[in-house]
């Protein structure tokens, strides 16, 4: 009888991942529920035909259940058309999660990305913990996708991730979390109990690194990153010790809603789904509407003026005067891109006109982050990095990719916090 009873084991595993999961959520009050409507509304109406297409934005817009069914529609179709080739690993992943949630077949992304992340590698033994942010991503996504192709990467990963002795990071480990936790709840049938032992021990590591950030106030690592930690503490089936109090990270949150905290898409986009009550593991269960299966048409006009696609002149200072740093620069670019451009647009063109404005980027929860220029890279261990500033006013710490800007005059500078 030892083998049936293996076999009903086996057969719990591999249909833990489509039951209804254990969580340890809380809900918005009642009298709360208009705030967090507000700020879903103001994330909703950010979605324009000109706007980068944020596949964040549409994941939260369709777990919480959208309110504008044409901003829902626009994003949908610019992200089926997005070109896979200028896309991070993890911008697919998130992108084939967006289409996921809205119902859409991603068609080849889906291979592509696999093909992606059985070839990634960290670019070092202990590469900075914000560098398994993508590759988290891509494996969730793939995991909602086909668990079982997806094992083998999962399972490299997670061996990577316990090798890594660089500081932890909050956003990094929560999204590591969810890939993980996809993978321990879809494992196949058949497959060794190696595997659920190490996702397991990987996801008890994370969760007791998360419980050490978790502040007195309820917050956890700082208000922006608390959205991820909260879907991952929700749904782990690795409970932290320190027993995690939600409803008073919940209160906080709303708190910090109250005092217009919340106020940049993204930032909505990271802490929506948790005031829902949702999770990203939640986006495969998503129903939509016949209404959403509508393909939207484009907007067509051009605009009553040309004000829209007019160019601006960018001067652009890259500015690196560190001491302990080999090279030091301060070197000005006059670029010319369209008005409303994001600031990545801004930095290709300064690239494309001088290889001294070469820059690499690292996704996080917020976006593109830019982490290097001219060769000279961000390091948490040194508490380096690049800021950007217009004037004397900081640029949402460098993300380059979603917020659109009208800045005559920008300066990264490599500072130290």
């Amino acid at each position: 009888m030892a083998w049936f009873a293996l076999y009903l084991l086996s057969l719990l595993w591999a249909t833990a991942g489509t039951s209804t999961q254990s969580r340890s959520s809380c809900s918005v009050p009642s009298a709360q529920e208009p705030l967090v409507n507000g700020i879903q509304v103001l994330m909703e109406n950010s979605v324009t035909s000109s706007a980068y297409p944020n596949p964040s934005i549409l994941i939260a817009m369709n777990l919480a259940g959208a309110y504008n069914l044409k901003a829902q529609k626009l994003l949908t179709y610019q992200l089926m058309s997005s070109d896979t080739n200028d896309l991070t690993i993890g911008q697919l992943g998130l992108t084939i999660m967006a289409l996921t949630s809205s119902c859409r077949d991603p068609g080849n992304k889906v291979s592509i990305l696999q093909r992606q992340m059985e070839n990634w590698a960290p670019s070092s033994p202990n590469a900075e913990a914000s560098a398994f942010y993508g590759p988290s991503l891509a494996i969730l996504a793939l995991c909602q996708k086909n668990s079982e192709a997806t094992l083998p990467i999962a399972v490299r990963f997670a061996k990577t991730l316990l090798a890594n002795s660089s500081p932890f990071n909050v956003d990094t480990g929560a999204m590591a979390m969810l890939a993980l936790t996809c993978m321990y709840n879809k494992i196949p049938v058949g497959s060794e109990e190696g595997y659920r032992a190490l996702f397991g021990q990987v996801l008890k590591a994370t969760v007791e690194n998360i419980s050490t950030k978790i502040k007195d106030n309820g917050i956890i690592g700082d208000i922006y990153s608390t959205g991820l930690a909260m879907q991952a503490l929700s749904v782990t089936p690795q409970p932290p010790k320190k027993e995690w109090n939600c409803m008073k990270t919940m209160d906080m949150i709303l708190d910090e809603i109250k005092q217009g905290k919340f106020h940049n898409p993204m930032s909505i986009a990271q802490i929506l789904p948790s005031l829902k009550g949702k999770t990203y593991l939640d986006v495969p269960q998503v129903t939509c509407s016949p209404d959403h299966e509508v393909q939207p048409t484009l907007p067509s006009q051009p605009g009553p003026g040309p004000t829209s696609t007019s160019n601006i002149t960018v001067i652009y200072t890259i500015n690196n005067q560190l001491r302990g740093v080999e090279l030091l620069f301060n070197k000005t670019i006059n670029v010319s891109v369209k008005s409303g451009s994001v600031l990545l647009v801004v930095l290709e063109e300064a690239q494309r006109k001088n290889p001294m404005f070469k820059f690499e980027t690292t996704m996080t929860s917020w976006g593109l982050v830019v982490s290097s220029i001219n060769n000279i890279a961000e390091n948490v261990n040194h508490k380096t990095y690049w800021q950007f500033l217009s004037g004397i006013t900081p640029l949402n710490e460098g993300v380059a990719d979603y917020i659109p800007f009208n800045h005559e005059h920008i300066t990264a500078n490599f500072t130290q916090y």
